[in-house]
């Protein structure tokens, strides 16, 4: 059973504004599988794709378009511990958070070295899951690994590289570039103000002013936008900035 404090509301102050985090969830209890999805969905933050399969879900995990994954122990055809070890196996960097219905020291072991990044027994609140979901893709975000969609590219800070949905067509960016969009994608699709950005990317630096941050989001646009003159995706808002995600 799961218990559910916040299931009255749409919106959670933190993801209301951000594009929603694609999660993979991988549990064999229907019933439970789509209790779960709904539960998640009630928060715009989050967007669900269901499976009780570990070789459908493995696929789909290998494919990085979800932010993260929700991986029960036991699936209809084999061991979740066995497929988490295959998905890291496979490059899969998300997080990954494994729910199980045996509270012992030796299944949360087995998990964690498996390569989740988190342990969650049943029965367990959903505020509860929300709130270490919620941790688990903070962490990632601040990580090499993390890897954001922007309009038709994902973007790899690490890489400080574009790459459009083919894989056939990369965007090599600067260093100032890189920070520019991991920045704004970490506001969601929240505008963000020029000064804000400014400090963020350049730090307290007396000798810059808004025109180098403008200069800047113009050779940005000249490389991502089909248009550059007519943004779509690096918008300007009154203040500031702001991505289409």
């Amino acid at each position: 059973m799961i218990y559910n404090t916040l299931a009255k509301r749409r919106k959670w102050a933190f993801g209301a504004m951000a594009a929603a985090k694609k999660i993979l969830l991988m549990e064999d209890d229907v019933t439970l599988r789509q209790l779960l999805s709904e539960q998640l969905e009630l928060y715009e933050e989050f967007s669900t794709t269901e499976t009780d399969c570990g070789s459908k879900g493995l696929e789909q995990a290998r494919s990085g378009q979800f932010d993260a994954i929700l991986l029960d122990v036991s699936l209809s055809d084999t061991d979740g511990s066995e497929v988490c070890h295959l998905m890291r196996q496979s490059g899969v960097k998300v997080p990954i958070i494994m729910l199980t219905a045996v509270d012992t020291d030796a299944n949360t072991i087995l998990g964690l070295n498996a390569g989740a990044n988190d342990c969650v027994s049943k029965p367990f609140r959903i505020d509860t899951l929300l709130a270490r979901l919620r941790a688990q893709l903070r962490r990632h975000e601040q990580s090499k690994d993390a890897v954001f969609t922007i309009g038709p590219y994902s973007f790899s800070p690490s890489a400080k590289m574009l790459q459009n949905k083919e894989g056939d067509h990369e965007i090599r960016l600067t260093e100032k570039e890189t920070a520019i969009l991991q920045f704004l994608c970490r506001a969601g699709n929240k505008p963000t103000d020029r000064d804000v950005l400014l400090n963020e990317v350049w730090g307290y630096n007396t000798g810059v002013t808004t025109h180098t941050l403008e200069t800047h989001i113009y050779r940005l646009r000249q490389k991502i936008e089909e248009n550059p003159s007519e943004a779509r995706i690096l918008v300007t808002e009154q203040s500031g900035y702001r991505l289409i995600l």
